[in-house]
């Protein structure tokens, strides 16, 4: 048991590429959720309206629907490649609203449209991310280098939220940003180090002119016909439609409206998710090497919409703050699993494709953002929350019912463990 715990815990850093790769997503995740509290927080600041707050926090999803053909450029030129492209124009973004504060022009209407040239890319970054990890790691190490890779997302929430909910504040919105264009470069600096998977052009220049829509409708047809994957799409879909919003884009307005809290009160909000998430994150990266990645899902992510039901309820910031802990603990055992069984079942060829499609299931998340907006001001937070927790609770029983035999069953292919594929600690690929 202590070598399979050392083995699912450090191993992962014996691989160069993911000595690299493991602070360059900090970096990234660190922007993101500092970006996102200090604009949200500004537009509703500006505003006044919890609409147009989640207007912008949607218009931060509005790339999943191009998803796929990210997936699929990174199968056909490679993974790393199109990350850098995409931390390369996060930096600019960035700089972009760093130049428009510097010169007064910053304002609600330029924060908006910047969200929504970002959001064609961003919600990419956690495919690309986890493709390439597929792509550079032994499948044994894959669960433990799935855990560490989120604890990248989820210590950056933490850190972001704390840093974030002060730094517009302490700093001024021109020098906040700066500051998150100096983390995107370092970033971008970092994933340049990558070392290019062994093998990664070769699709493109197999396929010559080859439509990449045709590449992308053969990804679907081997997700569509594979039943664990597309379960877990379907989970992913319904996470994003009924559970992010109600611990994401509304905790500016919980924490203003409903708990009478200041901005500080958001990020310790924030971060309370965020530190429940890391500490799930490190259990699975020393325990996950001995869970059933389809079981551990279905599980938790019934535990999850629970936790957010009795969240949606809470009146008392310290309770919210604890329930959305525990929501955070318990959702990182149902989306570092899901990755994991989407990595083992699909074909290699089909990686980037398959986690294309997992990010386009990220559209549920503007979805369930723009109806929670006018639900939250005809109903108020608690009402519309219930409904949203509850049904996502009874539909992910359904899926769960649904594709059972696919699931649950202990020798199906979403559940095969990886230690029984475990290399001996310390064995480094590239």
């Amino acid at each position: 048991m202590s070598t399979i715990r050392r083995t699912s815990l450090l191993a992962p850093f014996g691989q160069r590429s993911f000595r690299f790769q493991w602070p360059a997503d900090l970096a990234t995740s660190w922007a993101f959720e500092m970006e996102t509290l200090i604009l949200g927080w500004y537009v509703l600041a500006e505003t006044g309206s919890v609409v147009w707050l989640t207007v912008f926090a949607a218009l931060q999803s509005f790339g999943t629907l191009i998803s796929p053909l990210y997936g699929v450029m990174g199968d056909r030129a490679g993974h790393r490649t199109v990350l850098c492209a995409m931390r390369a124009a996060y930096a600019l973004l960035a700089a972009v609203l760093a130049l428009l504060a510097f010169t007064g022009l910053l304002g609600p209407v330029p924060v908006i449209l910047v969200a929504a040239l970002s959001g064609l890319v961003r919600p990419s970054d956690i495919g690309m991310r986890n493709a390439l990890i597929g792509a550079t790691m032994p499948p044994g190490l894959l669960m433990g280098a799935m855990s560490i890779a989120r604890t990248s997302a989820d210590a950056a929430r933490v850190a972001g939220a704390l840093t974030g909910a002060g730094l517009g504040g302490l700093l001024g919105m021109a020098h906040a940003c700066l500051a998150l264009t100096g983390l995107y470069l370092l970033s971008l600096a970092l994933t340049l180090r990558i070392g290019e998977p062994r093998g990664a052009g070769e699709a493109a220049r197999a396929a010559g002119a080859a439509s990449a829509w045709r590449d992308l409708g053969e990804g679907i047809v081997h997700a569509w016909t594979t039943p664990p994957l597309l379960a877990a799409l379907c989970l992913a879909f319904l996470a994003n439609l009924a559970a992010y919003p109600l611990s994401g884009g509304l905790l500016p307005h919980v924490a203003r409206d409903v708990y009478g809290i200041d901005r500080a009160g958001l990020g310790y909000l924030a971060a309370s998710f965020a530190g429940g998430a890391l500490a799930g994150s490190l259990a699975l990266g020393v325990w996950g090497v001995r869970l059933r990645p389809g079981r551990t899902m279905v599980v938790a992510c019934l535990l999850w919409f629970a936790l957010l039901l009795v969240f949606s309820r809470q009146e008392s910031a310290a309770a919210g703050m604890v329930l959305l802990a525990l929501a955070g603990f318990v959702q990182s055992f149902c989306m570092v699993p899901m990755a994991v069984l989407l990595l083992r079942v699909s074909r290699e060829a089909f990686r980037g494709r398959v986690m294309g499609l997992r990010m386009l299931a990220v559209y549920g998340l503007p979805i369930g953002l723009l109806a929670a907006g006018p639900a939250v001001e005809r109903a108020g937070f608690a009402a519309a929350a219930s409904l949203y927790a509850g049904l996502g609770l009874l539909l992910a029983l359904a899926v769960a019912l649904r594709w059972r035999a696919h699931l649950w069953p202990a020798g199906a292919p979403a559940n095969r463990l990886a230690a029984a594929e475990a290399p001996g600690a310390g064995g480094a690929r590239r």
